[in-house]
């Protein structure tokens, strides 16, 4: 059972005064990157969510937002004077420059800029603490169920391209017997342009072409694709995500694959190889986003 690094979870924790609404999404990168965006009422809280976040995702680029909405927007906020001011004084200054009438909805927009307004109780209660993390748990359990769904997806695809490289690999077999046959008839047919066949020393050419073949068979590394293959995919039915280790197994089987292609010295098997290699770049592209 794989997991995708792509997820996506919401949950919504309704308090006495207020709506808080988390929202956890992810992409896919080789390490924990997160990002929060809090309101101002839970930074002191930073910390603390950030350690929840990453015992339970492990990896990937992470953006969580929690927002408030607030059912009386008025209460337990004041205005910040000296920063309304000091933003009026500013727009202001370039109005004048820039020859511009300042109409009476300006102060409702200096309003809404960062600052212009602050919460008398800058502290949250341990009750209203206790909701949010029952609620990041929430979206989190919603998030690992939407990863579980799109590794179930990544997965049957790779069960399919794994089945296609064995596919191939069987392929190879009729070519790989036709093929030792026309080496022999190339080598012999070789010799005997410079060398007349009386002078040809059965055994000592039939040792010659043994060796010869022996340097080009491919049994081994057929023999140790198809393991690789086997090993793929029981890691991928492993009840934990293993992209990591499926990653280091898709390395090996590159490695037969390219050691097939460097011995086949055929243009069917080549074919193969390259149709091998092929689904081999696919699963790649599909590991990066494997947590």
């Amino acid at each position: 059972m794989i997991k995708s690094m792509t997820g996506y979870g919401k949950a919504v924790v309704n308090l006495y005064n207020k709506t808080l609404s988390i929202e956890i999404r992810s992409v896919n990168s080789k390490q924990f990157d997160l990002y929060l965006r809090l309101p101002g009422l839970y930074k002191e809280k930073e910390l603390d969510i950030r350690q929840i976040l990453m015992q339970y995702i492990e990896r990937g680029k992470v953006e969580c937002t929690i927002t408030i909405d607030s059912n009386n927007q008025v209460a337990g906020l004041k205005l910040n004077p000296t920063v309304i001011k000091d933003y009026y004084s500013q727009i202001q200054e370039i109005a004048n420059e820039l020859n511009i009438e300042l109409t009476d909805r300006m102060l409702g927009t200096i309003i809404r800029l960062p600052e212009a307004m602050f919460a008398e109780n800058q502290t949250i209660s341990d009750d209203e603490w206790n909701a949010v993390v029952e609620g990041i748990n929430e979206a989190l359990k919603s998030f690992d169920e939407f990863r579980l769904q799109e590794g179930n997806t990544l997965a049957n695809d790779l069960l399919k391209r794994v089945e296609l490289i064995q596919g191939y690999l069987v392929e190879i077999e009729p070519f790989e017997r036709d093929r030792v046959e026309r080496i022999r008839a190339r080598l012999k047919n070789g010799l005997l342009e410079v060398i007349s066949g009386n002078n040809i020393d059965p055994n000592r050419f039939e040792q010659e072409i043994i060796y010869y073949l022996e340097k080009l068979d491919i049994t081994e590394e057929k023999i140790r694709l198809q393991n690789h293959c086997s090993y793929f995919v029981e890691t991928l039915k492993e009840p934990i995500s293993n992209g990591k280790k499926l990653g280091f197994i898709v390395q090996e089987m590159g490695r037969e694959i390219n050691t097939i292609g460097s011995k086949a010295n055929d243009a069917q098997i080549q074919r193969l190889v390259v149709m091998m290699k092929d689904e081999l770049e696919k699963i790649k592209e599909q590991l990066s986003n494997i947590l």
